[in-house]
Order: C-alpha cells, then sequence, then structure tokens
C-alpha cells in the first residue's frame, strides 16, 4: 500500500470514528467546556473524508498540510488549529526526513504545544500526544500504543485543567475526562487499526 493509499485509509477510519463518537465527546465537552466539541471535531472530518481524492493526490508531506488547512478552516473553535497544526506539522517534519516518522511525529506534538501554549498535564489533547510518541519512539506494537492512547485519555478525569474552557471551573474540572484527550485517543486507535 502506497502512502497515499494508508493516508486515505487512515483519514477514512478516523472520520467514520470520530462520526461514531461525536455524541459522546459533545458531553464530555458540555461537562467542563462549551459543548460544542464532537460536532467541530464532526465538521472537520466529514469535509476531510468529502475531499479525500483532493487531499491524498499529493505526495505524503504535502497530503498531511492540506488535511491540517482543511481541519483548520472547518473545525472551528481552538480545536481546528491545534488538529490543524498537528497534520501541518507533521508534513513539514516528513518532508525534511521522510524517513523518521517517530521523530517527525514528536516534533509535530511539539509544534500543537507551542501553538496552544501548553503542556502535558494540563487536561489537553498533549495528555494523549506525548505518551504516544513516547511509544512510537519506542517502537512499541500498534495495540500498545492504542491502550498508551486510550489510557492517557481516561488518566485526564483526575486532572485539574491548567489551559481552555475548562480551566475555568477551577476544581471542578476533576472528574471529567478531556474532550480533546478523548478525541486524541480515537484518532490515534483509528490511524493504529489501518497502519497495522
Amino acid at each position: 500500500m502506497t502512502d497515499q493509499a494508508q493516508l486515505r485509509a487512515a483519514l477514512a477510519a478516523v472520520a467514520a470514528s470520530i462520526a461514531a463518537h461525536a455524541d459522546e465527546l459533545t458531553a464530555l465537552d458540555a461537562a467542563i467546556g462549551d459543548g460544542d466539541h464532537g460536532a467541530n471535531m464532526k465538521r472537520g472530518f466529514d469535509a476531510v473524508s468529502a475531499d479525500l481524492d483532493t487531499l491524498t493526490r499529493h505526495p505524503l508531506p504535502e497530503a498531511l498540510k492540506a488535511v491540517g488547512m482543511k481541519l483548520v478552516m472547518t473545525v472551528g473553535g481552538a480545536s481546528g488549529p491545534l488538529y490543524g497544526t498537528l497534520f501541518i506539522s507533521l508534513g513539514k517534519e516528513l518532508a525534511i526526513t521522510p524517513d523518521d516518522y517517530a521523530g517527525s511525529f514528536a516534533r509535530a506534538v511539539d509544534a500543537v504545544a507551542a501553538r496552544g501554549r501548553s503542556a502535558k498535564g494540563q487536561k489537553t489533547m498533549l495528555d494523549v500526544l506525548y505518551p504516544v510518541a513516547d511509544a512510537v519512539g519506542a517502537r512499541r506494537p500498534p495495540n500498545e500504543i492504542v491502550a498508551v492512547a486510550h489510557d492517557a485519555a481516561a488518566a485526564t478525569r483526575d486532572v485539574l485543567a491548567a489551559r481552555g474552557r475548562a480551566s475555568f471551573l477551577g476544581e471542578r474540572s476533576i472528574g471529567h475526562v478531556d474532550p480533546g484527550a478523548r478525541a486524541s485517543a480515537l484518532i490515534v486507535e483509528a490511524v493504529a487499526g489501518v497502519l497495522s
């Protein structure tokens, strides 16, 4: 399978998973945010899914950057720029070091952290992305990487939010899974299912 074919299959799997879990993501966001995360993510990945032929006709780095731009333009809220940055940065990194998937992914996660001015441990998508980057770098098998992602998302339940709208709730943010972390785990699971 070519890089473009794998990307196409992975994006289709991500879009299907986000659509299937949109109500769950919205409910998680309603508890600690503004209640639109599921709808926003679904809109973004529906737009990606509808344009797969165009987005994936280019070499992998350019295709990833195009996906990122599509997400920036369609997801909305803070999530659009953050998920967009993940894909755009991954594309840029792979253009420089095409064989270094693990390093490129790790640097793309760093770019998300810089864009959101956030760090691991603040109840955000980074609480999933950094452990996943470590697992990828350690060459752990796909099923273990997926387990890392889901465990990390679940662990945000006990974290005090330090960034985003949830941070306004203070102690009341504890006891709720972060919707961005949950969405990130779903994305990791969908991609791993294709790549494995």
